[in-house]
């Protein structure tokens, strides 16, 4: 049985190089070529030695030329609108390239990046700590150097993120008089170079955008989950309360908590609610135009498809209004979002609603 719940499988595409990945490969190169000119002025046993030494190394920029080819650009955009509520909860994080958190990439890997929002009830602590913390201990367990079976680790390294996470924060919580008593949803999306990975709990959602041809020659856009909610009224998540010795009314754990599992939320650890992720997988491809990952204020009052229907709409809307610093797709996108979460307001949700807009361009 494989490791994560893959989507469908994506045809393999290829795109430029930019000038800085080209300027660290020549750097590379030439340091190489000086290591070996150095050795020749040394014993030959030294020079065998440092020839064995370049060849490994060649044969590692070598890999990083491959998996270098047809990565995508992600930019990401977040829109926030408190709603009705008299605190903002929610709480995200936006590191299109998170390789300098990292101590070492495993050795086939030239970029990480990562994307989360965070819904928090009960308060606003338990999304915040989540905000601040998570990808630290991320980065802490991420997989470094020449390794294998780098999927297995990186889902390892999730697991043991968000397990950590908890823990910390219900430490922390258990700590203070009174004991608080946040929780927070969490959806996290780590892309490293061209593999999605996202990690979830709770019911904040990931959605991607795939365009694909139809029968008369037109794209037409797919929408693909990439995620899944975690509600006390799924069939699997009730058994689980029941067997811990927790009941499920009115659709709520105890007939109070809306999420079956959370960071946070001490007081229904023995009830069943886990801080365990669902991870799914997917590799993204040149006919992909977006992922939205938002939490349930943006779901409650519209549908993935509707979603992602009204981001293509705005994107294919006429003359942006030019800023310096924005390109005029950037733009587009800028507004997608901020349209998007306003919208979710406008339709009468009272929840906070955040809303984070990545897009991928090959």
């Amino acid at each position: 049985m494989d490791l994560f719940d893959d989507l469908p499988e994506p045809t393999q595409t290829s795109g430029p190089v930019s000038a800085q990945d080209t300027e660290e490969e020549e750097g590379e190169e030439n340091r190489l070529k000086r290591k070996r000119e150095d050795a020749e002025s040394h014993s030959d046993k030294r020079l065998e030695e440092v020839e064995e030494e370049v060849e490994e190394e060649e044969e590692r920029v070598e890999m990083k030329k491959v998996c270098k080819e047809g990565l995508p650009v992600l930019k990401g955009y977040v829109a926030a609108r408190r709603g009705e509520r008299e605190e903002m909860q929610d709480a995200h994080v936006l590191l299109p390239d998170m390789s300098s958190c990292l101590a070492a990439l495993p050795g086939n890997v030239s970029r990480v990046s990562y994307f989360a929002v965070f819904d928090g009830h009960g308060g606003a602590r338990a999304s915040r700590f989540a905000a601040e913390h998570l990808h630290h201990t991320l980065a802490k367990k991420f997989p470094g150097g020449d390794v294998e079976n780098v999927d297995k680790l990186i889902k390892k390294c999730l697991l043991d993120t968000f397990r950590q996470t908890d823990e910390d924060f219900l430490k922390k919580a258990s700590s203070q008089k009174p004991a608080w008593k946040d929780g927070s949803t969490a959806t996290c999306m780590l892309v490293v170079d061209d593999m999605v990975y996202v990690a979830n709990l709770g019911d904040s959602r990931a959605v991607l955008c795939r365009m694909e041809a139809a029968a008369d020659g037109q794209k037409r856009a797919v929408t693909l989950a990439l995620s899944k909610e975690h509600n006390p009224t799924i069939y699997e998540e009730r058994m689980r309360i029941q067997r811990a010795g927790g009941t499920v009314r009115d659709g709520r754990v105890l007939g109070v908590l809306e999420v079956s599992r959370s960071i946070g939320d001490g007081q229904y650890k023995r009830c069943g609610v886990i801080s365990t992720p669902d991870l799914r997988r997917c590799q993204l491809t040149a006919n992909d135009r977006f992922i939205i990952l938002a939490c349930d204020g943006l779901f409650k009052v519209f549908s993935a498809d509707e979603a992602v229907k009204f981001v293509l709409s705005v994107l294919q809307e006429g003359a942006v209004e030019q800023r310096s610093e924005l390109t005029e797709e950037e733009l587009r996108f800028d507004a997608a979002c901020q349209q998007l979460a306003s919208e979710a307001v406008r339709r009468g949700c009272a929840d906070n609603v955040t809303v984070i807009l990545v897009s991928t361009d090959f």
